[in-house]
């Protein structure tokens, strides 16, 4: 159990340090990963930003997960439940671009006016990315595979807590994972938080302009 952001943050830090996890640059997902993103950045010395993806919903129930995709376009999909549902190809392209483009608007929310890219320069870079957990994996996949793509040499995804299976299939995904806690009773992230509040956009900002 954690404190709260800060805590899981500073633990997580620790973690990494003890692990010789090196990094050029800190990656967190926003919102909720910036408070502890700025402990990790600040302890290997690198570089904070901020990665970006958007579940895309199901066609019948939005908050249903179907898969994530990137501000870049990098796409993760659920196969197995897209084909459950016989989710057309249609529909998964016009949710693809819609929430595609909405992540790329989010992600420039989070930069000065002439950084408005989706990622910064990530070309031959040592990258960890961080969130605060792992439910379904969705986003954290999509995140991934756009740091991929962004030419990063090393990728670690660093998470506090997570879902034990999300955890074994995003390990697929990266070149080292680093979770605190993987519970078998894992049902939600915020249940390993004794504090887990909402962080507004300005409060994740903030992080990033120390």
């Amino acid at each position: 159990m954690f404190a709260d952001r800060a805590d899981a943050g500073n633990q997580l830090a620790t973690a990494l340090e003890r692990r010789g996890i090196e990094a050029d640059v800190v990656l967190g997902i926003p919102r909720g990963a910036l408070p502890i993103a700025r402990p990790v950045a600040d302890a290997l010395e690198a570089d904070l930003d901020v990665v970006v993806a958007r579940k895309m919903g199901a066609p019948s129930n939005p908050e249903l997960a179907i898969g994530a995709v990137a501000s870049d376009g990098a796409v993760w999909l659920n196969d197995s439940l897209v084909e459950y549902l016989s989710v057309s190809r249609d529909y998964l392209e016009d949710v693809r671009e819609r929430e595609a483009e909405n992540a790329a608007k989010k992600a420039a929310r989070y930069r000065d006016e002439g950084e408005a890219g989706t990622l910064p320069d990530l070309e031959g870079s040592r990258v960890v990315v961080v969130d605060d957990g792992v439910a379904t994996g969705a986003t954290a996949i999509a995140c991934l595979r756009q740091v991929r793509e962004a030419g990063a040499a090393h990728v670690t995804l660093a998470v506090p807590v997570g879902s034990p299976d999300s955890i074994s299939r995003l390990e697929d995904e990266a070149d080292a994972v680093v979770a605190l806690q993987t519970p078998a009773s894992f049902r939600a992230v915020g249940q390993f938080y004794r504090r887990f509040d909402q962080v507004s956009d300005e409060e994740a900002v903030a992080y990033l302009d120390r």
